[in-house]
């Protein structure tokens, strides 16, 4: 049985999504332990209440430095128990520390297909309003794992999206999470949990 620890800092909707999996079996051999959050107000925070997960808030003001948040939220990872840290819309750089203590075994949902559009900078809505304003007609979601930098650790799934041109950036927000997020996340979660994946010379291979 695969323990993951999920990271949030919104709404959950992927958090959701991995629940969602595991009860209907689109995800199999895998249990939520903990969530993790870095705000108090996350609605994901509700969402595993409800669920009965465990979880805690570890935020940066709380700590007087960025080391002594890593090592706070270090431990709260290591506490859970955890096999694989699952990112899912979580805003926190994960420092060189927690990268270390969890080689190729942190997961991160991007919304959009890297190389484009990902790095410093490219989070949340800002991804979608730099799609539309380049005019790229095909964007969607990537899930790679967590190395030292931003965005650059190995691809693991990607999935893409069509770009309407009457767009918003908040529509194709929503069609991204619903057609490629809440689709591939899951579907990478299950991969690993039943040992289908594996890191080799800096790719993921697929079995």
């Amino acid at each position: 049985m695969l323990k993951i620890a999920v990271m949030v800092s919104g709404g959950g909707t992927n958090l959701q999504a991995i629940l969602d999996g595991i009860r209907d079996g689109k995800i199999t051999n895998t249990e939520v332990v903990r969530v993790i959050s870095n705000s108090r107000k996350a609605y994901a925070l509700e969402r595993a209440a409800r669920a009965g997960i465990p979880a805690v808030c570890v935020t940066r003001k709380e700590y007087p430095s960025p080391e002594a948040f890593d090592d706070a939220l270090l431990a709260a990872l290591q506490e859970s128990g955890a096999d694989l840290v699952v990112l899912a819309g979580c805003l926190v750089v994960i420092g060189e520390k927690i990268v270390k203590a969890y080689p190729n075994r942190i997961i991160n949902i991007h919304p959009a297909l890297i190389p484009s559009f990902c790095g410093t900078g490219y989070y949340g809505l800002n991804v979608h309003e730099e799609v539309l304003k380049r005019g790229v007609k095909i964007t969607g979601a990537t899930v790679h794992f967590v190395d030292g930098g931003t965005d650059t650790g190995p691809i693991l799934l990607q999935k893409a999206v069509e770009v309407k041109q009457q767009d918003t950036p908040k529509e194709l927000q929503l069609r991204v999470m619903r057609e490629a997020e809440w689709v591939i996340l899951p579907q990478a979660i299950d991969l690993i949990a039943n040992g289908r994946v594996s890191v080799e010379d800096g790719k993921t291979v697929i079995r």
